[in-house]
């Protein structure tokens, strides 16, 4: 058989179409009824950030140690596990006068009202002022103390606030606990000035309420700045000024409607959402729409040229485009679904999450895009309106080219990439994806992180958030002594009956049940990868004392989420690729080629995780990768970049039916190199958008997905999936019967 292949002629077009008032009367009854969903959903998506929890304390299964000492430490220390510990650090020259002026200072604090970072009192959405005072958000009957440090040089305090308050909502809507930092933040700032003092306010109330203020911008600037991006591409793609609005408005309008539901769920503790998953959502979504909407609109336009009605235009590129979308749609959905069987519930919050993203994504565009495009007609296209009987420009473009090119030396082009993506994928050694501090999650430098950096200068870095230990009366000296010989532990202590106030007796151990909680302070910031590592040790240490003792706290917690991550990606990488070999090989009919495509997106992953090493560590200087960071990666870009290899095969398969598996690759690859390209870019686009927020592990996903979804559409898709299939041929259609029907259907 010759190597030359060409792209065959469209076929004549078809006259006589049917007018229809029906068509035109069902899609102006489809507009209506999606508008009114819209008006409807609309403001639900708005208020998504009110039903948000973001308590990593709360993502771990019952089983694991640390929630077990989780909910046994609230019998040693009344709303111990109710309480967010945010310290305030002063510096500068300490003598016992600036303490217990601080001292008066704390208790006049907590009667302050609530304000924002220039001192305001906050007021409601209506602008009317609302007098809210701090003490109503601390722990109840906890004293207020400060206290120097070793060296003379600071002075800290903790302020425990009430968790069930600070993840309330202010009648702004807001969620308290940032307000409460805030308010915070400004008086004691007030107080160091006064006092030639510096202040910084950190611990773990102030980080969360720096990841809740980060969160915050979900709901304006990112989905501001996706919509901006993704408005940009659809012009420069389209060329047109009117056209790039509906896909767009389509899209915006399965955002409204995937936000609404998830918020009725996430009310009603059906589902949960954090931060994480709301940002994921917004870019999932607005990305996916665009796509399948790109792919209906590039059809659609195909059709136009063979159709003398709109309507019967519509209906072919309906009927073509629909099980290719509802193949892709299902296979991120369920891919998405997969993340349920993971022991972290903020990873089975977003499987849902985002499966109820794609699915709405789905129906918009195949049911509210159609009735749009078909009730403003041709002239939509302005200035390149797609005219009855006339040319596809698409079929003697750059991609006509390229499919030739590959149709001609396919072993040169599939050897070439495949040698690429193995080099790019060895680089994947290379990530340290061990977990990240609280501290090491921000792109920038709030200053809780600052206040924790100050804080190591001058006491122990776990101050504030002890390592908790439960062991029986009678192993306390044992276990004392065994916690001190570890390099680390800085000191340990029993919990007492009441909270020890310097300068006044020292209260009795608290005996609970026979048992002992031992506070453990470590020398490393409590929430760092190393002090992680003391875990462990500390465990085997006491487990060889008695099996029975346990080790919590939020070092802990930190570790069995790591721990837990890693086991989620042993168990849903297989399941997921498992799933996915299953619908490729439903919807294409063939084994072969299902596994073909499986195999190039897997090296495609890797390829991107190895030059995410390189960027992230030596670009960016990131600290390492989040332990869930593969497993995301994963999940986005093989169930998102196996949707390209879904758009092109699917067309191959249809085309080969009439012209033989190489011609149809190359008509496949001619039709949709650029629709497919565009959606690439699109969805490479609103994934990097995920930089904006100041958080390491959503700017690594943006990043990780945008550069694999433009490497799987240009390389993968574009040149190696077609190299592949040319050399092989129609055996790669085994075992389905298209296989033996090369020689007749190429005649």
């Amino acid at each position: 058989m010759s190597s030359k292949v060409s792209v065959p002629s469209m076929k004549s077009p078809k006259k006589g179409a049917v007018k229809g008032r029906k068509p035109k009367w069902f899609a102006i009854l489809a507009v209506v009824v999606w508008m009114g969903i819209s008006s409807v959903v609309g403001p639900l998506f708005g208020q998504l950030s009110t039903v948000q929890k973001n308590d990593n304390s709360k993502f771990l299964p019952d089983s694991a140690e640390s929630t077990q000492v989780s909910t046994l430490s609230a019998k040693f220390q009344a709303g111990a596990t109710d309480q967010l510990p945010t310290l305030v650090l002063f510096e500068g020259a300490v003598d016992p006068a600036k303490v217990a002026v601080t001292n008066a200072f704390l208790q006049t604090l907590i009667t302050k009202e609530l304000v924002d970072s220039k001192g305001v009192v906050l007021s409601d959405n209506s602008g009317k002022a609302v007098h809210l005072v701090l003490r109503d958000y601390l722990t109840p009957n906890t004293p207020l103390f400060a206290f120097a440090s070793p060296d003379g040089k600071a002075i800290l305090a903790n302020l425990p606030i009430n968790s069930a308050q600070a993840t309330a909502l202010l009648p702004n809507k807001k969620p308290a606990l940032t307000g409460i930092v805030t308010s915070i933040r400004y008086y004691v700032d007030q107080y160091a000035k006064s006092s030639g003092l510096e202040s910084h306010v950190t611990g773990i109330g102030a980080i969360f309420a720096d990841l809740f203020g980060a969160f915050g911008s979900i709901d304006s600037s990112l989905l501001l700045t996706t919509g901006l991006v993704v408005a940009i591409i659809l012009i420069i793609v389209y060329r047109s000024p009117v056209l790039w609005i509906l896909p767009l408005f389509s899209a915006i309008t399965a955002l409204s409607l995937a936000g609404g539901v998830i918020y009725e769920l996430a009310k009603h503790n059906v589902i949960a959402l954090d931060g994480q998953s709301q940002g994921i959502l917004s870019v999932l979504v607005l990305g996916a729409a665009t796509d399948y909407a790109l792919l209906l609109i590039a059809r659609y336009r195909e059709e136009l040229h063979n159709h003398e009605s709109r309507f019967d235009a519509m209906k072919v590129a309906w009927r073509g485009v629909v099980e290719p979308i509802i193949a892709s749609g299902s296979t991120v959905t369920i891919g998405l679904l997969v993340l349920l069987l993971s022991e972290l519930t903020n990873n089975r919050g977003l499987g849902p999450v985002g499966a109820i993203g794609i699915v709405c994504s789905m129906i918009t565009v195949l049911t509210f895009l159609p009735a749009l495009l078909v009730l403003f007609g041709r002239w939509i296209f302005w200035p390149k309106i797609p005219h009855f009987d006339s040319l596809d420009e698409k079929l003697s473009g750059i991609w006509a080219k390229v499919a030739n090119a590959t149709a001609k030396k396919p072993r040169k082009y599939w050897m070439a990439t495949s040698l690429l993506l193995i080099v790019l994928a060895s680089l994947a050694t290379t990530l340290h994806a061990n977990g990240l501090s609280t501290t090491q999650s921000f792109t920038t430098r709030p200053d809780s992180l600052v206040g924790q950096e100050h804080l190591l200068k001058h006491f122990p870095g776990g101050s504030g958030q002890p390592t908790q230990v439960i062991v029986k009366e009678s192993q306390v000296a044992q276990a004392t002594a065994t916690l001190q010989a570890i390099s680390g532990v800085s000191d340990v202590t029993p919990a007492l009956v009441t909270e020890a106030i310097p300068g006044q007796p020292k209260p009795p151990v608290k005996i609970v049940d026979g048992k002992v909680m031992l506070n453990v302070t470590l020398a490393l910031t409590p929430d760092s990868v190393k002090a992680r590592t003391l875990v462990p040790i500390i465990r085997t240490a006491m487990h060889k004392i008695d099996p029975a003792i346990l080790t919590g706290g939020s070092t802990a917690v930190g570790y069995d989420i790591d721990k837990a991550s890693q086991h989620d990606r042993n168990l849903i990488i297989p399941v997921i690729l498992f799933v996915i070999v299953l619908i490729l090989g439903l919807l294409l009919r063939s084994i072969l080629a299902a596994f073909m495509l499986l195999v190039t997106v897997v090296l495609s992953f890797l390829a991107t995780l190895g030059v995410c090493a390189v960027v992230f560590h030596h670009i960016f200087h990131f600290a390492g990768e989040d332990t869930s960071f593969p497993l995301f990666a994963f999940v986005f870009l093989v169930a998102l970049g196996i949707d390209y290899n879904i758009f092109l095969m699917t067309r191959v398969r249809e085309e080969t039916l009439k012209l033989g598996t190489r011609a149809g690759v190359t008509k496949g690859v001619t039709v949709t190199g650029g629709v497919i390209t565009s959606a690439g870019i699109v969805l490479a686009a609103t994934f990097t958008v995920l930089g904006i927020l100041p958080l390491v592990f959503l700017a690594e996903i943006g990043f990780a997905v945008g550069f694999g979804v433009l490497l799987d559409t240009l390389i993968v898709r574009s040149i190696l999936v077609p190299a592949i299939v040319h050399q092989i041929g129609p055996k790669i259609w085994w075992p389905s019967k298209l296989q033996h029907e090369e020689v007749e259907n190429a005649d």
